[in-house]
């Protein structure tokens, strides 16, 4: 259940548009429901994590679709929008720690054209409206829904709004507004179209939240306990307790599942420590190379720093 402020931020997105609702019946993408956009953090200790609600991918593929028809009128870039995150697995970078991929955390992508291409209501969707497989997949190539950081696109600007909702909870109502209504398109100095702030104090604002993400998503707690659910997904992969391609297509309440009911006491214990943990028991723990969330959000069609 959403609260009065992700509520209100979805309406200031905008209706959603009809060519738009059947899609989001389709298959791969009402699996986010039940991953969750904190990386698998909201069955962790709630001494840890005191989210504000429960935010979903699925939530976060919806707000950027809208924003990317917001600024496009496109129907390929919307869709490719919409299932920018359809290969998140089961605690999404949890995984990307896994693999060490700390950095640019991008590793669980490579499955997107696999689960794309599979869903056969998708295909047939995208048959009746004429719109082929290949417009959707690689939503890399939409500036407005992905681009490289510093710069600022829709799956950029919903996490900053997102995060500072739920997590950081730095956000207020009028200052969402403000954000969603000083955005714009302009060209940048590629020549592409970038997403930007007509008022130089709200793209300070939007820096401001997002150094703020940066901050709690560098502490101590959190690489510990994406460290700690890391190693819980690994050993229970070494256990054969589920595959690895599971992870793209189980949700995580059925992960969970697999781990609370095994016969390993040992990896019932981590995941108990997982859930239970104090937070004055966790040690201070860095991690190197892990990806700064930097923004340098353009004003009109300069860069703000």
């Amino acid at each position: 259940m959403k609260n009065e402020l992700t509520n209100y931020y979805l309406t200031l997105l905008g209706d959603i548009p009809a060519f738009l609702k059947k899609y989001l019946t389709v298959p791969s993408l009402i699996r986010l429901k039940k991953i969750g956009y904190f990386c698998g953090m909201d069955y962790a200790s709630k001494d840890v994590y005191d989210f504000q609600e429960n935010i979903t991918r699925y939530d976060h593929s919806l707000s950027v679709a809208l924003i990317t028809w917001k600024f496009t009128n496109s129907k390929p870039a919307t869709l490719a929008a919409l299932f920018h995150d359809v290969a998140t697995p089961c605690f999404s970078h949890v995984i990307d720690y896994m693999n060490k991929d700390y950095e640019k955390q991008e590793s669980t992508e490579e499955y997107t054209e696999t689960i794309l291409r599979n869903d056969t209501v998708l295909n047939n969707y995208l048959k009746e409206d004429g719109i082929s497989i290949e417009e959707v997949i690689d939503f890399k190539k939409y500036t407005i829904v992905d681009n490289h950081r510093p710069k600022l696109c829709a799956d950029r600007f919903d996490g900053i709004i997102l995060t500072s909702i739920a997590w950081t909870k730095c956000i207020t109502k009028e200052e969402i507004a403000l954000l969603v209504n000083d955005l714009s398109v302009f060209k940048n100095e590629d020549g592409d179209d970038e997403l930007g702030f007509n008022s130089k104090d709200l793209a300070l604002k939007a820096v401001s939240l997002s150094r703020k993400i940066d901050e709690y998503c560098h502490s101590s707690e959190d690489n510990y306990m994406m460290e700690l659910l890391a190693l819980i997904t690994k050993k229970a992969l070494d256990l054969d307790l589920f595959s690895y391609d599971d992870l793209y297509y189980l949700n995580e309440n059925e992960v969970i599942d697999k781990i609370k009911n095994c016969s390993y006491n040992e990896l019932k214990k981590l995941l108990n420590k997982f859930q239970t943990i104090n937070l004055e028991d966790i040690p201070n723990t860095q991690l190197d190379g892990v990806k700064v969330r930097d923004l340098n959000p353009l004003v009109n069609k300069e860069r703000l720093l």
